[in-house]
């Protein structure tokens, strides 16, 4: 105010109680507002409080909204648009209540689809720090599939038995009988030498008689003689035989051993003795010596280095297979038999050697009278398909004879 007077025009305040010409006195109808909702609270609720929560909409013009607005403000403003209608609730109207649609969990966390995270994880590999890390990972899993694979394969192959022969110094005869069992299958056992040999002290079986001097296997001569004649071996390779079958079904009854296999076996590795020209002398040694090839790695032949100094195979740089039997000079130091009671255990006499063939069968409790015990056992002697197959041929062929 610049004279004193104040000019300026002052608003009624809103009246406290509604006016007299209004019409909504305490005795009129009072128009309640629309309570808010509240969906939690709507459990037990009357029926006229559902109706009440559920307001009508109608149509307001927009003009009518923008003269309210420009009685508070002042005026419009010049040259505005119209709007379009808003939806205003009415308690009074007819309509339909209007809903709002709501979603179930809106409020939890949505997490993205396949696609967005493939997106995202090959954004993420060709960023330097991608191209770190995937390679690593990479690696960690195959250093692990290394090992597992390792710790799994490894003690398997340690705990396999090494071959006993390695190459085969005779090759078996083409004259096989053409109706042979199938490869999963037993070779017959053949006629069993008589149980009344004399065996080494404390394997004596019930009722054997032992001879005043000699080999204990001279007990068998003459089925060693009469059955040799049949299946065509010398009688002193067949008394080495049946004496071992004798001993280890003392010695090991769960094994099974027929000696129609150490034949087959004594067969395809030296002719029974008689590879390189030797003759099996009266003692049953091999004379001269069956000497196989040099382990050197050649020829699909393993490598093994010298292991007896050339004590055995008289070779100072590389092992070699030795005897009727063909053992390696390291098998026959931890399996080597004394069958002919001379106090040495020699791989060239074919006693000795047929007995520790058959103890090696035997090791790890096999029962050779079952089919899949019997292949593991000429495999674990030496590792070749067809030399299995050879083995079962010359057996099968041997124990059809014998029973001739």
């Amino acid at each position: 105010m610049a004279d004193g007077e104040e000019r300026s025009t002052l608003r009624p305040l809103r009246p406290a109680t509604p006016r007299a010409d209004s019409g909504a006195g305490p005795d009129g109808p009072a128009t309640r507002l629309p309570r808010p909702r509240r969906p939690w609270l709507s459990s037990g609720k009357p029926a006229d409080d559902a109706a009440l929560d559920s307001p009508t909409t109608e149509s307001v013009p927009a003009a009518a909204i923008d003269s309210a607005a420009g009685a508070s403000t002042g005026a419009a403003a010049p040259g505005s648009t119209p709007k379009t209608t808003v939806e205003q609730s009415t308690p009074d109207s007819g309509a339909p209540a209007a809903r709002r649609r709501r979603v179930r969990f809106v409020h939890a966390v949505r997490l993205p689809g396949p696609r967005v995270a493939a997106r995202a994880t090959r954004d993420w590999s060709r960023r330097p720090s991608g191209r770190l890390t995937l390679p690593g990972v990479f690696l960690l899993a195959l250093i692990a599939a290394t090992a597992t694979a390792g710790a799994l394969l490894v003690p398997a192959t340690l705990g396999a038995p090494r071959p006993v022969a390695v190459d085969a110094t005779a090759e078996v005869p083409d004259a096989l009988p053409s109706d042979l069992p199938p490869s999963g299958a037993v070779p017959p056992p053949g006629q069993f030498p008589p149980p009344t040999a004399t065996l080494p002290p404390g394997v004596t079986p019930p009722g054997a008689a032992a001879p005043a001097g000699g080999r204990p296997s001279d007990a068998l001569a003459g089925w060693a003689r009469d059955t040799g004649a049949k299946v065509g071996i010398d009688p002193i390779a067949m008394q080495a035989y049946g004496y071992a079958e004798l001993v280890l079904a003392e010695t090991d009854r769960a094994c099974g051993l027929s000696w129609t296999t150490l034949a087959a076996i004594g067969l395809v590795e030296s002719r029974h003795g008689q590879a390189n020209n030797a003759q099996l002398g009266a003692d049953g040694r091999a004379v001269p010596e069956i000497i196989g090839l040099p382990l050197d790695g050649q020829g699909n032949r393993m490598r093994i280095a010298d292991t007896d100094r050339g004590e055995l195979d008289r070779d100072t740089t590389y092992d070699r297979a030795i005897g009727p039997m063909q053992f390696i000079p390291t098998t026959w130091a931890e399996i080597g038999a004394d069958a002919d009671n001379d106090g040495r255990k020699d791989p060239h006499n074919i006693h000795d050697a047929a007995l520790a063939a058959g103890m090696y069968l035997c090791k790890g409790g096999r029962n050779l009278t079952i089919p899949g015990d019997w292949w593991n056992a000429i495999l674990s002697y030496n590792d070749v398909r067809r030399y299995a197959q050879d083995v079962f041929d010359a057996a099968n062929r041997y124990g059809q004879a014998s029973r001739t």
